[in-house]
């Protein structure tokens, strides 16, 4: 039973070393695959990557200007001691010149501390004529201080319904400069 033994051996150890020779080559071929890898990545890729790197390029340059028009913008919103009388004679000029009666306008102020900003949520309703109505919400909406937030088309009252007037409830936001 020895020489059985012997080649069981052989054939044992053999088989281990051809593990252990394939597991040389596969680390091998690993490692070469992780110590270039740009040579293995296809061409889209790295054009990818570098349009990345030269978009955040020019938001690092554009950075300075971008914070210039920041700070201007915050310097042109109405000061927190008298934004809520300039915003009620804003939207009324607005709404004469549009032709339109402003019915009702009530604030909802929300203090940003931390931005130096308060956050003011308007809501107003205003009657007229489809044209003029629309009129007006251009005027807001090319306004730099108003975000329109919603508007709803609200019932009217019965001789209102009949003169093809409607009434719009208007769901603005505008910001003012805290005190200083």
């Amino acid at each position: 039973m020895r020489p059985d033994f012997t080649i069981r051996k052989k054939l044992i150890l053999g088989g281990v070393i051809l593990l252990v020779l394939a597991d040389v080559g596969l680390a091998a071929y690993s490692w070469q695959l992780t110590s270039a890898p740009n040579a293995s990545q296809p061409s889209w890729q790295l054009k990818m990557l570098q349009k990345d790197i030269e978009s955040a390029q020019k938001i690092r340059e554009e950075m300075p200007k971008t914070t210039a028009d920041c700070d201007a913008f915050e310097k042109s919103l109405f000061p927190a001691s008298s934004g809520y009388s300039t915003v009620s004679a804003e939207l009324g000029n607005l709404a004469k010149k549009s032709g339109i009666q402003l019915e009702a306008l009530s604030f909802k102020p929300t203090d940003m501390p931390n931005r130096g900003l308060k956050e003011v949520a308007a809501e107003l309703t205003v009657t007229g004529n489809y044209k003029n109505v629309i009129q007006f919400l251009n005027g807001v909406q090319r306004s730099t201080h108003y975000e329109v937030e919603s508007l709803i088309l609200a019932a009217g009252t019965g001789n209102q319904a009949s003169s093809n007037v409607i009434k719009v409830v208007l769901h603005i936001k505008t910001y003012f400069r805290a005190a200083a």
